[in-house]
């Protein structure tokens, strides 16, 4: 049988990116070297000759000869993700951090996709504070990496894969379409990330009065990307500041925006934001959310059930723009242990966890636009229920929904449903209770972190089974690249000509 996918392109493209990720690992090497960390330098150094050892070899051998195709693009995409993966774990490993591969390619995976589950602080793990500052910036790092996508990175910065470069973009791009700024896919993905390197940097900038340097560099990172790791146990309500809860509030809620907009309005196109009719149920989540769960934590309002309330509106909302910019966003940050609030406020961070952020930004989850364009064509389907013979067409900010775009959406959310079934079934058979079960695997679809039950706010994922924390890894992988381009890959009839 005749192969309908260029093998060898694709070979070429993952030794490309094999090669970027062992330049990426000297970062790392050298924040060892600084912090005289001898073990976990050697580590990153070793396994970046690996990575440019093989990944340069691998271009060198099989590069494309010609455009990449849909095919390979949508093989190189998922591919990329998996072997970056899988190559990125080694090094807890090698250095003595983490004690078994499964646990290391956990938490590998789940900072590419930008979910923040971590097994750190488990009773066989060491505690994050424990961990080497080496492997605390390959942690950030790993999400900012994949934040706005390691394809478009690529795209952004080696020329040589600017072939088939829309195929790649199209692949990894969050959302049921992707948003093609310029003419060129590379001065595209190089605008995003200039947009992206810009808000990293002003956040680190404003966290730097009240954290270290080092401190403030890895949560801009995880806060941009969406991601939730951070360098102490606590995460960020182990600060006790209620300036950098604000900070990073806002800076979460700006990850969850469209990057497009952000360009937009950097070239004076303020027009396109105001009529952005996902922009603004984006922000009607975030204050209805917000605005509940204050009122259902404010002790004065909540009654004395024994659950955790605040004495002062000011605290209440504090906790409550962060929680439900952390949940909203996938970023997964905490500041308080959303389980012990009332159960009118914890219900309200439940439903978050299906809402995600904006499509073209970095947060995760179903997108808002899904949500909204399911909500107009429900509606669309009513009106037709009371006139079936009108031409009704679906429209959204002004302009018809191509009828792709609508079955894009539809298909998405049978899948996420079907995946979000499998797992919770899965975790069951493994021996966890529903609770557990289930939220891990809408958390980690969702690429949020944390969830609850067992694995929640306080909680990690430590001591889940071996099989159980593999099954969680292919949700963060399918959620993350928007499942169908993971899923493709399993039917016959992708591979066949």
């Amino acid at each position: 049988m005749k192969l309908s996918v260029n093998v060898s392109s694709v070979l070429g493209v993952l030794g490309a990116l094999w090669f970027v990720l062992g330049v990426v690992m000297l970062v790392p090497a050298l924040v060892g070297v600084l912090y005289g960390e001898t073990a976990a330098a050697w580590s990153f150094f070793l396994n970046s000759g690996i990575g440019c050892g093989v990944g340069g070899l691998a271009w060198w051998w099989f590069r494309p000869k010609e455009e990449l195709g849909v095919r390979e693009g949508v093989a190189v995409v998922t591919l990329s993700w998996l072997s970056l993966s899988l190559l990125g774990a080694v090094p807890f490993v090698t250095a003595g951090v983490l004690a078994n591969y499964t646990d290391a390619f956990f938490e590998t995976i789940s900072g590419f996709t930008t979910t923040g589950a971590t097994i750190l602080g488990g009773e066989t793990t060491p505690q994050i504070e424990a961990v080497p500052n080496a492997f605390l910036f390959w942690r950030s790092l790993t999400h900012w990496l994949g934040g706005m996508g390691i394809i478009v990175l690529t795209l952004a910065v080696l020329p040589l894969l600017g072939v088939g470069g829309m195929q790649l973009f199209k692949a990894e791009a969050p959302g049921p379409s992707a948003d093609k700024l310029t003419p060129r896919v590379k001065e595209t993905a190089r605008q995003l990330w200039m947009i992206y390197v810009g808000l990293t940097v002003a956040l680190t900038l404003l966290l730097l009065p009240a954290m270290s340097l080092f401190d403030a560099i890895n949560h801009a990172l995880s806060t941009m990307a969406s991601g939730g790791f951070s360098t102490e146990n606590g995460s960020v309500g182990q600060y006790g500041s209620a300036y950098i809860e604000w900070v990073i509030t806002v800076f979460m809620m700006l990850a969850g925006i469209n990057f497009a907009l952000f360009y937009r309005l950097l070239h004076q196109q303020a027009g396109f934001a105001v009529r952005d009719r996902e922009l603004w149920l984006y922000g009607a989540i975030l204050f209805g959310a917000t605005l509940l769960i204050t009122l259902g934590t404010y002790a004065p309002l909540a009654g004395p059930d024994g659950s955790l309330t605040y004495a002062s509106f000011s605290e209440a909302l504090r906790h409550a723009a962060f929680q439900t910019a952390a949940i909203i966003t996938t970023t997964g940050f905490g500041t308080a242990d959303y389980e012990m609030w009332p159960s009118m406020a914890m219900g309200v961070i439940f439903l978050l966890f299906f809402t995600g952020g904006m499509a073209g930004s970095t947060a995760g989850g179903v997108k808002t636009i899904r949500h909204l364009l399911l909500y107009k064509n429900s509606y669309r389907e009513l009106r037709r229920l009371v006139h079936p013979r009108a031409i009704i067409p679906l429209r959204l900010n002004g302009e018809v929904v191509p009828a792709d775009v609508m079955r894009n959406v539809l298909t998405f959310i049978v899948l996420y449903a079907t995946l979000l079934a499998l797992g919770t079934l899965s975790l069951s058979l493994l021996g966890q209770d529903l609770a557990t079960a289930a939220s891990a695997a809408m958390s980690c679809i969702g690429n949020v972190g944390p969830a609850f039950g067992t694995v929640g706010p306080t909680e990690n994922y430590a001591h889940l089974p071996m099989l159980a924390k593999w099954v969680l890894s292919f949700l963060m992988l399918a959620g993350r690249l928007e499942i169908l381009t993971v899923l493709v890959l399993f039917m016959p009839t992708y591979w066949r000509r």
